[in-house]
């Protein structure tokens, strides 16, 4: 099983801050996370009491994850004013907002001055306007210039942005991955386009993991259940596992980033709990740690060194005890 543990890296906060179809059903785990095992216990020489939370695993059995809910949308300001408003079609596949891309603008600079930018090796997205948007704009390279061999991240000006072109130069490889997308159905604004229409917008995102051209996941009249968001999400999260990557960026969308972390913190200290399980602002940032004690990965430790290179004699203390203790049991 996968746990989530969150880091203490602050999240980064928004400048304004303030029942699914039988085919999506079918394709989610209906199984719940296992009671967690009791952690590890590390001896203390100064005789102080061990701390009962400390615990202990494998670097290469872990992945640190930067989540990441997208900008502002058009979707938000309308619905905000009415709820209804939601299910209004002039807010198909809803774009950013200008304030919204103030706000992509103020985690960019937050994530190279941190140094994060360095760190992330892959960045996901849900394929919708507003999450692609806010990837390339947060993750992506700098303006895109003409003449440069390579494909830019977005065109100029894509959906209705009103901004330059982002190159996809000195910036991490981008994927983008339906199964992290938001609520199924019924929200017109949650409802994508076809993939030959995004390819031109956004030429160097991958989008080779989306199996159908066309949202054949959306219905108008079924609004995909809480629980199945989260079932689906830890889904996501447990395919994370296939990636070799250690540092990755996802950029989803508030309700599944809300029931799919909420279905980790369940058996977590309240005080976690409610770290981990709030809603997300628009544009926050938050990192989390994975610890792999399924098995999922099989990544080989990096930065480990089996030692005894050049082989010798190296017979430790503790263990000459044990094997005198056991002769003298012998005899």
């Amino acid at each position: 099983m996968t746990m989530i543990y969150g880091t203490t890296t602050t999240p980064f906060p928004s400048p304004a801050a303030a029942s699914p179809s039988s085919s999506v059903r079918a394709r989610v785990p209906v199984g719940l996370p296992p009671r967690p095992l009791p952690p590890l216990r590390c001896a203390s020489s100064s005789g102080m009491e061990p701390g009962a939370g400390t615990a202990l695993y494998p670097l290469h059995r872990c992945k640190t994850i930067y989540l990441v809910r997208h900008a502002q949308g058009i979707h938000n300001v309308a619905g905000e004013k009415d709820f209804n408003a939601y299910k209004s079609h002039d807010l198909f596949d809803a774009q950013l907002t200008p304030l919204g891309w103030s706000q992509v603008d103020g985690l960019r600079e937050h994530v190279k001055k941190s140094g994060l930018a360095k760190k992330i090796e892959l960045v996901i997205t849900s394929p919708l306007l507003r999450t692609m948007q806010t990837a390339v704009g947060v993750f992506g390279g700098e303006n895109y210039t003409d003449g440069v061999n390579a494909p830019p991240l977005m065109v100029e000006n894509a959906g209705h942005s009103g901004r330059r072109a982002i190159s996809s130069l000195n910036c991490p490889p981008f994927l983008a991955v339906e199964t992290c997308r938001e609520h199924l159905g019924v929200h017109p604004c949650d409802k994508r386009r076809s993939i030959t229409e995004y390819r031109p917008l956004f030429p160097a995102i991958d989008f080779s993991l989306i199996e159908n051209d066309e949202d054949v996941l959306w219905e108008p009249d079924v609004r995909e259940a809480n629980e199945s968001v989260g079932l689906r999400g830890m889904k996501f999260i447990d395919w994370l596992w296939t990636r070799e990557e250690k540092e990755i960026a996802i950029v989803s969308h508030s309700g599944f980033l809300y029931h799919t972390l909420n279905m980790y913190s369940k058996e977590c200290h309240p005080t976690i709990r409610d770290e981990v399980g709030k809603h997300f602002a628009n544009c926050e940032l938050r990192s989390m740690v994975l610890v792999d004690r399924s098995m999922l990965g099989s990544d080989s430790p990096s930065f480990n060194y089996p030692g005894k290179i050049p082989a010798g004699l190296d017979l430790p203390s503790d263990v000459a005890d044990e094997k005198h203790l056991e002769e003298a049991q012998k005899n």
